[in-house]
């Protein structure tokens, strides 16, 4: 019986060198997770524009209350009075740092304070510190009707190179009327204790505990009247002016640049990981395992 001989099918094996085709651009940035990726960057780079636009306003903003400044002393005729641009314990407005006022009321000479570490024309030495209870804001205390009682101004009287120089110091007795320039009350980020006799800031929210309220949340450089810097043996302070005077701030600038760019850095980040996902999850385009993803990590 003849043997058939056994039939042969040609069969070729699946090419192990065959690669898959590369996916075009937008065909990797359309899957899903890539979207989501995108949607997380793009919100990353607007909260980094809208923090770049804030600093590019703040950039501006002290030369728009230098501005201020200019245009209030311009319709002013002499000092104002104190009740007339700050009510107690109201948030002090940038654009009244340097505006000259007067005000009527007595010292406090038991609360007077030193604040060391302040330099004048080169030499370092302390402000003199004293706590002015008000009598006559201009209204007649119609600003504090409703609080508590009187409030309390801190004047800063002028500088002294020494302790003694301050201890020889005399405020006068009853009510006298000063004029000065204000300035904000200086924040707590360092020291605000009171210790022996010395406060290292004028910080009036620390101040409060040692004077009582209620209190004014600047405090007055003082110019004339008895007591001050030119009757009081101590020297005078220069007046008080906006930081950053009437030009926009360039640290502020630089800070809404570098947000900016921060903000095109999220961005370029989604571009690159859709490209390294287009080259197989390897930088350089070379082909890696099937179930590798993004930059190398697993596929989902």
């Amino acid at each position: 019986m003849p043997v058939s001989a056994p039939s042969t099918s040609t069969q070729t094996a699946p090419d192990a060198d065959a690669r898959p085709e590369r996916r075009t651009f937008l065909q990797v940035a359309r899957q899903p997770r890539m979207i989501g990726l995108l949607l997380l960057f793009v919100l990353a780079a607007v909260v980094c524009g809208r923090l770049g636009a804030w600093q590019l306003d703040r950039a501006y903003e002290r030369a728009e209350l230098a501005e201020q400044q200019e245009i209030a002393e311009a319709a002013a005729e002499g000092p104002s009075w104190l009740g007339d641009v700050l009510t107690p314990q109201e948030t002090f407005p940038g654009e009244l740092v340097g505006r000259e006022v007067r005000v009527a009321g007595e010292f406090e000479p038991s609360g007077s304070l030193l604040v060391p570490g302040r330099v004048l024309e080169g030499h370092t030495g302390y402000l003199v510190l004293s706590p002015f209870r008000v009598s006559d804001e201009g209204a007649g205390g119609e600003s504090w009707a409703d609080l508590s009682g009187a409030p309390v101004l801190a004047v800063v009287q002028g500088w002294v190179e020494t302790r003694a120089d301050a201890e020889a110091l005399i405020l006068p007795k009853g009510e006298v009327t000063l004029t000065g320039w204000l300035q904000a009350g200086e924040a707590t980020a360092g020291s605000a204790a009171v210790v022996d006799g010395q406060t290292d800031q004028i910080a009036l929210s620390a101040l409060v505990n040692e004077w009582g309220g209620p209190i004014y949340t600047g405090y007055l450089v003082a110019t004339a009247g008895p007591g001050s810097p030119e009757n009081g043996g101590v020297a005078a302070l220069p007046r008080p002016t906006i930081d950053g005077g009437s030009d926009a701030n360039l640290q502020n600038i630089f800070y809404a640049l570098q947000w900016w760019l921060f903000g095109g850095f999220a961005v370029l980040l989604w571009i690159r990981l859709v490209r390294d996902e287009m080259a197989g999850g390897r930088r350089g385009g070379e082909p890696t395992d099937a179930d590798t993803g993004i930059a190398g990590l697993p596929s989902a």
